[in-house]
């Protein structure tokens, strides 16, 4: 049944198709960019268009932001299914079968009539999606395995392309909300994706699984028993928590301190999606600088950073606050994927699994928890909790990446005497 269901998107033939050969490093990181620009947009754009949806539906912002939640708990409760199916039946198969789900009921929320039906339309987009972004990481990987020190360079990169289309998205969301409506958001990018769903179909390599059989049971038995993998993903909880639990406020916040329109709302927020861009390109570089010390030092970047957003009233200032808390995000997230990955090569497709359910249900925990704070204690509390969070992920990534690396290094000597 997995079997012909994984293969039936590949019963379509494209001219070329046969023969086709694997696309170079570039033009992969670029293909599969793509594909996570849109999926992680989509995610992003509801920042400035809850307030439209709050508006349209006679809702509270806090209410509207169910509709986050029920995309991200999906998502992250989803990717555990798809991360063993990827290291069985291939990894690319996965990504195109889960892009033409998330793309067909990413577009149907543009017809939704009220807030329990876009919570249900978006909660199974947020299930297709969930194999887009573990799947893809985990097949970057692969790609690059043959060298350590480019794995994460190659992930700095996808990582940046994926938060530009974030970036991008409060931006793209704002306007499209602003001139037209929010339903053309969804709308726009459940097109996009399609789009790029069918570009991966005709290029991606179908190479197959590395393993011989999708036994879940024998994938996470693995993963479970892997104290260190297990100590790595749940900082990512803390992380997403800090991160997609609070930026899903961020757009409100901006319309109310600065009283701009919708518009402009979504361009002060594309600040934090450019500083992750930019970061995302330098992280391979300053982890191989800095060591484990770059985790404890983008946590205080990306604390003191949110911290300050709550008491900020200038565009400038609140540029500046999304600047810095999206380079603490950058230099923390990639550097625990890349560290997680090398915990477990074999089964990468489980262990990104394993990343994106802690990223993306600390981030549907997050935006629950803060709807909760927003309601009593205000928008300032919201970023400050956030900011504690994302201290304490880097506090406690950099001292487990200093133990682990002190283990490997006195593995060495023991292999050398």
């Amino acid at each position: 049944m997995a079997s012909a269901l994984f293969n039936l998107p590949y019963s379509l033939r494209f001219t070329g198709f046969s023969g086709m050969k694997e696309p170079d490093g570039r033009k992969l990181i670029l293909i599969l960019g793509m594909m996570t620009f849109w999926c992680n947009g989509e995610n992003y754009a509801a920042s400035p268009v809850l307030v439209e949806i709050a508006r349209d539906f006679h809702l509270t912002i806090s209410q509207a932001a169910l509709s986050v939640t029920s995309y991200m708990l999906p998502f992250g409760l989803f990717t555990i299914f798809f991360g063993p199916l990827a290291d069985r039946y291939g990894k690319a198969k996965v990504i195109n079968f889960a892009a033409f789900g998330s793309a067909v009921f990413c577009a149907l929320a543009a017809a939704t009539s009220g807030l329990v039906s876009l919570c249900v339309l978006r909660a199974v987009n947020g299930a297709f999606a969930a194999a887009i972004l573990p799947v893809t990481m985990s097949l970057v990987g692969d790609r690059f395995s043959h060298d350590p020190g480019e794995v994460q360079h190659a992930l700095g990169k996808v990582f940046g392309i994926t938060f530009l289309g974030g970036a991008s998205a409060t931006a793209i969301g704002g306007a499209l909300s602003y001139f037209g409506s929010w339903r053309l958001v969804y709308l726009f990018y459940g097109l996009a994706e399609l789009i790029t769903a069918l570009i991966m179909l005709k290029t991606l390599d179908k190479r197959p699984g590395r393993v011989a059989s999708p036994s879940f049971r024998d994938a996470y038995r693995d993963a479970f028993a892997n104290t260190d993998l297990l100590k790595t993903v749940s900082v990512v909880f803390l992380v997403g928590a800090a991160v997609f639990g609070s930026f899903a406020y961020a757009g409100e916040f901006v319309r109310t301190r600065t009283g701009y329109n919708i518009f402009l709302v979504g361009l002060i927020l594309t600040f934090f999606g450019l500083a992750t861009v930019a970061g995302g390109r330098k992280t391979g570089a300053l982890r191989r600088t800095l060591g484990e010390r770059l985790l404890f030092q983008a946590g205080i970047v990306g604390a003191v950073s949110w911290a300050l957003m709550g008491v900020s009233h200038s565009p400038f200032t609140l540029c500046l606050s999304l600047i810095g808390f999206g380079l603490g995000f950058i230099m923390i997230h990639p550097s625990l994927v890349a560290t997680a990955q090398q915990l477990m090569p074999n089964r990468r497709g489980t262990v990104m699994s394993l990343v994106s359910f802690n990223l993306f249900v600390g981030g549907g925990v997050g935006t629950f928890i803060n709807g909760k704070i927003l309601n009593e204690l205000g928008f300032q509390a919201v970023f400050v909790f956030a900011a504690a969070l994302i201290l304490l992920a880097g506090v406690i990534g950099s001292t487990i990446l200093r133990k682990q690396s002190a283990r490997s290094v006195a593995g060495v000597q023991n292999l050398a005497d």
